[in-house]
């Protein structure tokens, strides 16, 4: 099997794993100072950069070494499902952060 349908389908993995990160975000009902507020969400903020980052140096190092790689076979499939289902999971951990 060619690569190309395991990069587009990793890629997809990649987009909703840091698309996730933001719905840690969340605006409370009563909102009077946008300030201190904002100032208080320092751990979020600090947690979200940080696994999107992650997320992003993952990609690209998969990118990188599927320059290199020609065909893929049934082992290859199974280890990369593996990585994924780690950047699948990192928005979990990254929501433990509170503000």
């Amino acid at each position: 099997m060619t690569t190309q349908r395991v990069e587009s389908f990793s890629d997809g993995v990649f987009a909703i794993a840091a698309t996730l990160l933001v719905l840690n975000f969340r605006m409370p009902e009563h909102l009077k100072d946008l300030g201190s507020f904002l100032l208080g969400l320092w751990p979020v903020f600090t947690a979200y950069g940080t696994s999107f980052l992650l997320i992003g140096l993952i990609w690209a190092n998969h990118h990188s070494m599927f320059l290199h790689v020609r065909r893929v076979n049934r082992t290859m499939l199974f280890l990369n499902v593996l990585l994924l289902a780690n950047v699948a999971f990192l928005p979990f951990p990254t929501a433990t952060a509170k503000g």
